[in-house]
């Protein structure tokens, strides 16, 4: 028999994402009609391609007939980042079921799933949590819980909706960076869902098993180290763990585009104001500056914010928020250090505020802030300082973020300098690891066109201009 089976996608996979699979394949006894584990661990830090791993496990199980119903569950920002990421890679037939909107219209759509080929459901936490029994009867065969560190607490709603689905489901998989974000105690719940004979399923059995518990009242667990031995080899017993350093395959930088979807309403602006901003072409001159005026205030809105006639700005989504405080959680649940660059003033201020509520410790540079060295300084060498913000026209130059590996570009101005600058802050001599830049892009709107000429080193504005000229929306 051989030692490898094939994956099923459109593309060519890493030699690590294939040593992922493989790792997959040998527990679920695919090769050897054996299993070991019905449950895996993908501990694979952002950018090392955990999803493309478990597209590849899911059509590998279909392909052998082993299952036809899969639910992928996962933060709410995530679920159009499965929309395309199954588009690109699957190499295999299925057909996808978001589900959206009211409860009872998700009901509808879980009933209404076709009754043949490879079915595949997408829901995010909080919804699996109120349609458990609906989803559960659903009978899932693989059940993926992407983001997996959102299962740690394991008296939640949401952990013990994610253990009961998992417990009728004949595979599954948890995608995470890693299981332990500072504590011990997290992996139980993570490790509930994925393996219930690893750990048990009784937390207190677990906590009674691995932990002192020592402070006032006894209420404070403390690791027993002289288990630590035996920790690990449960943990790893069914987890695959790399990251961004250890990818010897990986190409210096990678790139991901993070597709957010906007509310209902805030894409019905948007369209009114991108109609609006074509209309006011007609009877105005056809000048790049005009045209840029005109891109500014749609990419504005796309990042949360309207600007009125008046110069009144006000919040009209959270879209992009959600998403890069998803982003966040990751980041921080493995312990890597994050940077955010972002364009408009208002954003900056709403990510602030978001990381101050968090109690997110983080290193700011703007147009208002003086002291650049210092927050320079705080993000290299605190390592409590998680999170550097920048602005895209004052955190491009003169800069080394070398702490961290990852850069999200929550919105971007049009200049392929600043662009290139800003990038160039984490990829530098000094850097230990693969660099990974993720572009937060909203759907059906200017930011993938920004995006395009950016990276493709085209002109945006004659682009716009080009397009009006030859009869088409230039916004579209």
């Amino acid at each position: 028999m051989n030692d490898t089976l094939p994956m099923p996608l459109k593309v060519r996979a890493y030699a690590h994402q294939q040593a992922a699979f493989d790792f997959v394949c040998e527990l679920f006894g695919l090769l050897t009609g054996r299993a070991m584990s019905r449950g895996v661990c993908l501990l694979m830090e952002m950018g090392c391609g955990k999803s493309l791993v478990a597209i590849a496990v899911a059509g590998i199980l279909y392909q052998l007939g082993l299952i036809t119903r899969v639910l992928i569950v996962g933060p709410l920002s995530t679920l159009s980042v499965w929309e395309e990421q199954l588009a690109a890679f699957a190499g295999f037939p299925y057909t996808l079921t978001i589900l959206k909107g009211s409860s009872a219209k998700k009901r509808e759509q879980i009933q209404n799933t076709p009754d043949s080929g490879l079915r595949i459901i997408v829901v995010n936490y909080e919804s699996a949590r109120i349609l458990r029994d609906e989803l559960a009867a659903w009978q899932p065969q693989l059940t993926v819980a992407d983001e997996g560190h959102k299962l740690k607490e394991n008296r939640s709603q949401q952990s013990k909706a994610l253990h009961y689905i998992g417990d009728v489901s004949q595979y599954r998989l948890l995608l995470t960076g890693t299981v332990i974000s500072g504590k011990e105690l997290d992996v139980f719940s993570q490790y509930r869902f994925a393996n219930r004979h690893i750990f048990g399923t009784s937390f207190y059995a677990f906590r009674n098993r691995y932990f002192d518990m020592l402070g006032y009242g006894n209420h404070v667990p403390v690791f027993r180290k002289a288990l630590t031995g035996e920790f690990l080899q449960k943990m790893h017993s069914i987890a695959f763990r790399t990251t961004k350093e250890e990818c010897l395959d990986l190409p210096e930088t990678t790139e991901e585009v993070y597709p957010v979807i906007l509310e209902d309403k805030a894409q019905k602006q948007y369209q009114e104001l991108m109609k609006e901003s074509y209309t006011e072409l007609k009877g105005e001159e056809v000048s790049a500056p005009n045209m840029l005026t005109k891109l500014l205030r749609l990419s504005q809105l796309t990042g949360g914010f309207l600007t009125d006639d008046a110069g009144n700005c006000s919040a009209v989504s959270t879209a992009k928020l959600d998403a890069l405080s998803d982003i966040m959680d990751s980041s921080l649940a493995g312990g890597k250090k994050l940077v955010v660059i972002a364009r408009f003033t208002a954003e900056l201020d709403a990510i602030e505020e978001m990381m101050r509520k968090r109690k997110v410790k983080y290193s700011v540079i703007r147009g208002c802030v003086k002291d650049r060295d210092v927050q320079i300084q705080k993000f290299q060498s605190d390592p409590e300082t998680m999170i550097f913000l920048g602005q895209v026209q004052a955190a491009g130059l003169g800069i080394t973020l070398t702490a961290a590996s990852t850069m999200v570009f929550y919105s971007m101005d049009y200049s392929m300098s600043n662009f290139d600058q800003c990038k160039s802050r984490i990829h530098r001599i000094s850097q230990k690891e693969n660099c990974h830049y993720v572009y937060l892009c909203c759907r059906d709107t200017v930011d993938m066109k920004v995006l395009r000429s950016l990276r493709n080193k085209i002109n945006l504005a004659k682009t716009l201009v080009d397009d009006y000229r030859n009869g088409r929306n230039p916004y579209a």
